[in-house]
């Protein structure tokens, strides 16, 4: 079992900047990717960012480049740079764990979610 806990959601200003944190425990030799994944109220869980051990790393197109994610292997730890924030970001994301393999990526751990709400 690999366990997950995000940190740094919370309330923002339109056009601010927010990081999110991942660490993740337990057994980390099962997984060699992680990701973000967020939810809105009344709409469906969408990917956000992804990224391997390796480094390689891929966006949901509508990020439009205002999110970095990145990683810290021995810290087992991934980030989310939320940069230019809009209201319609806010949703609560989760961070996300799995195997990579090739251009597939299967996510089987999931963590307990951290709200970013983004408002004025």
């Amino acid at each position: 079992q690999v366990q997950l806990v995000e940190s740094g959601g919370g309330l923002v200003q339109p056009g601010g900047s927010l990081r999110l944190s991942c660490k993740a425990s337990g057994s980390i030799s099962s997984i060699n990717a992680m990701g973000w994944y967020r939810q809105a109220p009344g709409k469906e869980r969408e990917l956000v960012a992804g990224i391997t051990s390796g480094g390689s790393t891929n966006y949901a197109d509508s990020m439009n480049g205002r999110f970095t994610i990145s990683g810290d292997n021995g810290k087992n730890t991934v980030f989310l740079q939320m940069n230019s924030l809009k209201p319609e970001d806010t949703a609560v994301y989760y961070c996300a764990a799995g195997r990579s393999v090739g251009r597939t990526t299967t996510y089987n751990y999931w963590g307990q979610g951290t709200q970013v709400t983004v408002s004025s």
